[in-house]
């Protein structure tokens, strides 16, 4: 023979599952989609994250020759968009920050083609090594934006 609840037992566990249900139907799942830069040189930029970065390029729908896509990981995308009447400084904290599988591998590859780079606080051709272990570089692109490569594992 099966009991049955109590009423107020039984209420109770219709309105915790009922608002449960609510809850996750209204959250909203939220996820980069893309990071849009304004930049005066497009070939120059798309080179360079190409070349030194080591992302390629992805086909974008404008076709206009005034938009670079560069996969960035899951669906996100990295654009640049041509039009910036100058290039400006930027503050290091300010900065696109990728993951590689050696910082000390990628050092090289910045080395090769002569460009400055330095650890968090400023000390030129420097690795900063965070209290997590992750090791990081940060160097400038070419119009001036703070890039910061690491190894972190997530």
């Amino acid at each position: 023979m099966i009991k049955r609840l109590p009423r107020h037992l039984l209420f109770l566990i219709v309105f915790i599952t009922a608002a449960l249900q609510t809850e996750a139907q209204t959250k909203t799942t939220v996820m980069l989609n893309h990071i849009a830069v304004y930049v005066k040189d497009l070939q120059v930029m798309t080179d360079f994250y190409r070349t030194i970065v080591g992302i390629d390029t992805m086909p974008e729908p404008f076709h206009d020759g005034k938009h670079t896509w560069f996969p960035i990981g899951g669906h996100s995308q990295l654009h640049f968009i041509k039009g910036a009447k100058e290039t400006t400084p930027h503050d290091k904290n300010s900065h696109l920050c990728f993951t590689v599988s050696s910082v000390d591998d990628f050092v090289k590859r910045l080395i090769a083609a002569g460009i400055h780079y330095e650890d968090w606080p400023g000390k030129a051709n420097a690795i900063t090594t965070r209290v997590d272990g992750v090791k990081q570089v940060y160097f400038k692109d070419p119009e001036n934006y703070w890039v910061e490569v690491n190894d972190d594992k997530y």
